[in-house]
């Protein structure tokens, strides 16, 4: 049997990620919001809790999980609860952008947690225990990764003392390039933006009301201490809009494509369940 051509695979891929090429932001949200209400009612829990970053991500998601429960007390469910959470380590570089996110998603509640103490202690354990590290550039990148752990640490137990369900901000371009950390930010127990790449996100984000400045910012992970602010596309090595294309079934370079396909490929335990034995 002949391999599957590059155009199968994409095609793969966007019915894997479900995708569509064009999309309604108003159906889009109102889609959305009810699949956050509906689920949280259905699990018997009544909060949500989020992460705000500053990013055009978790400030469209956190939107999103606000007008949940905001719907959910009006159909009478009073107890529904949105507790937003600002997780930096130690300063953030761009705080402000979280600041301006946060106005205008207005959470029920907000909660302030510096994941640098508890950070900071697990690598020096670790130090301690003897784990050495290729080089400065090596170690900053498995800090990098606790820290997200960190905070989703820090979001569970929240959901645990609040009733809650933690919601993720993963979407298809990043779900696509695995750019998200494995039981880090990639845990949580609700996922609203699934299916939408990162220009339809910023569509929502639009039709929202978002700021320009965070629809428009251009999206850093901040996660290496040693290279604050690093772009995603610097750390992707193609750009979004390259891999939004993909994911529509356009066109794109011959670079671009093979990066992607081999970036799929190398992160596909990321997507997947923990293996198990046949």
């Amino acid at each position: 049997m002949d391999a599957p051509s590059g155009d199968d695979v994409q095609q793969q891929i966007i019915r894997e990620l479900k995708v569509r090429a064009a999309i309604d932001p108003d159906q889009e949200i109102e889609r959305r919001v009810a699949f956050l209400r509906e689920h949280m009612a259905a699990s018997g829990q009544h909060s949500l809790v989020l992460g705000i970053s500053g990013g055009v991500d978790s400030t469209v998601a956190g939107r999103l999980a606000q007008l949940a429960v905001e719907s959910a007390r009006a159909q009478g469910m009073d107890a529904a609860r949105f507790v937003a959470m600002r997780l930096p380590y130690g300063v953030q570089h761009d705080e402000e952008d979280a600041r301006t996110a946060l106005r205008f998603i207005d959470p029920d509640e907000l909660l302030e947690v510096d994941i640098k103490p508890a950070s900071d202690a697990i690598l020096e354990s670790l130090d301690q225990g003897g784990l050495q590290f290729r080089d400065a550039g090596h170690r900053d990148f498995v800090m990098g990764n606790i820290k997200a752990r960190q905070r989703m640490i820090a979001q569970y137990a929240v959901a645990g003392a609040r009733s809650g369900l933690v919601v993720g901000t993963d979407q298809a371009a990043e779900a696509m390039m695995g750019f998200f950390t494995k039981y880090g930010d990639g845990a949580c127990d609700l996922v609203p933006l699934t299916g939408l790449n990162k220009r339809q996100v910023r569509q929502l984000g639009q039709a929202l009301g978002v700021p320009a400045r965070l629809v428009d910012k251009v999206p850093a992970a901040d996660l290496e201490s040693l290279d604050p602010g690093k772009t995603d596309e610097e750390a992707l090595g193609v750009s979004y809009d390259e891999i939004d294309d993909f994911l529509e079934g356009r066109p794109v370079t011959d670079r671009g494509r093979a990066i992607i396909l081999e970036t799929w490929r190398a992160t596909a335990h990321k997507r997947r369940l923990p293996i198990e034995p046949d």
